[in-house]
């Protein structure tokens, strides 16, 4: 027992040595009768479907976040498929969400453009959204995004309006809209993602950065449609990317403008057989071409054809290619370096 014990030292040793070793041997569990200290789990919120954590769905501790706190709040996610609708005000800001499993951790809704709300009336793209984040300073790891009504026009998994967010390792699954990145001003980074749609499913005016991230192309259509405000250098950046999918070979391009000022920009990325060999498309309007900027820097692979690309596109020299870094890019913010 460890009252028993009685520390010692040889008389070749400094006074005090005993007891310091007593402590060290304490601290370090290795007396007997001591266990090991078990760090603490890391985060402050717990969901889990069976009960195990503190709340039972991804809202319940969305509304749990003291609003408007200074600190992250972490919150991990057990795996399981979380049919809800949810919102993260913007008043939760350094919300942090990490999935036990990204394949098996999945939050998800089935609304759509069309479908009613209760007073008969069509959501709208807007509406359809499966989870809305307006809380700054957000991060997600390991999930996925999903809206799983299927081929039925506009469905956005995931609406982003938060300036300063993050995503890691996360899947965004849907068809048409997949991803909606709202934000007017708002700047996005997306890490080793895997991004799934038909048409215009990578879309809206924030700035976002996609790094080494997978794009898969389900059938023919369109990858990007930015609305980038005329006031705003840059849109959509990917970078070291990979373009894959199911579509037919040359039925999909890389990108239309939603609004006349749309930026994109594909850096070092690999692009499959289905990417059209024009690249860009202006939408029915010859006016886009004089105002959406869309340009690419050493594209490879059966979907890089820059000779025939469209004139009105651009191949970036590689003086122009290093302008093209997170901090100028996201105007001063370094998402990997928080």
């Amino acid at each position: 027992m460890i009252q028993s014990f009685k520390a010692t030292p040889p008389r070749s040793l400094a006074p005090g040595f005993g007891c310091y070793l007593f402590w060290l041997l304490l601290l370090a569990g290795l007396l007997p009768g001591q266990a090991k200290a078990v760090p603490a789990p890391a985060y402050d919120f717990v969901v889990a479907q069976d009960g195990s954590g503190q709340f039972r769905t991804v809202q319940e501790a969305f509304n749990a976040v003291p609003d408007f706190r200074k600190k992250v709040t972490t919150i991990f996610i057990k795996n399981g498929i979380y049919k809800e609708k949810l919102l993260l005000a913007g008043s939760k800001n350094f919300v942090k969400l990490m999935g036990e499993d990204r394949e098996k951790t999945i939050l998800t809704y089935d609304d759509y453009n069309q479908k009613k709300n209760i007073f008969g009336e069509d959501k709208g793209t807007s509406g359809s959204a499966s989870c809305y984040l307006y809380g700054a300073d957000f991060t997600a790891e390991n999930l996925t995004f999903q809206n799983s009504s299927g081929p039925v026009g506009q469905a956005v998994a995931l609406w982003v309006a938060g300036d300063r967010t993050r995503f890691k390792n996360c899947r965004f699954l849907g068809f048409q809209d997949t991803l909606y990145t709202y934000g007017y001003g708002s700047r996005q980074y997306y890490e080793n993602c895997y991004i799934e749609g038909t048409v215009d499913f990578i879309f809206g005016s924030s700035t976002a950065w996609f790094e080494g991230c997978i794009i898969f192309c389900k059938t023919k259509g369109f990858i990007t449609a930015a609305s980038t405000p005329d006031s705003t250098r840059y849109g959509y950046v990917f970078n070291q990317c990979k373009i894959i999918g199911s579509a037919p070979a040359g039925s999909v391009y890389l990108g239309r403008p939603w609004r006349p000022y749309a930026k994109t920009v594909f850096i070092g990325c690999e692009l499959g057989p289905q990417i059209a060999p024009a690249g860009w498309d202006p939408w029915g309007n010859e006016s886009n071409q004089q105002t959406a900027r869309y340009a690419e820097y050493q594209s490879r692979g059966p979907g890089a054809a820059p000779a025939r690309r469209v004139p009105w596109s651009r191949q970036l020299s590689a003086a122009e290619a290093r302008q093209y870094t997170l901090p100028v890019v996201l105007r001063g913010w370094d998402p990997t370096q928080d």
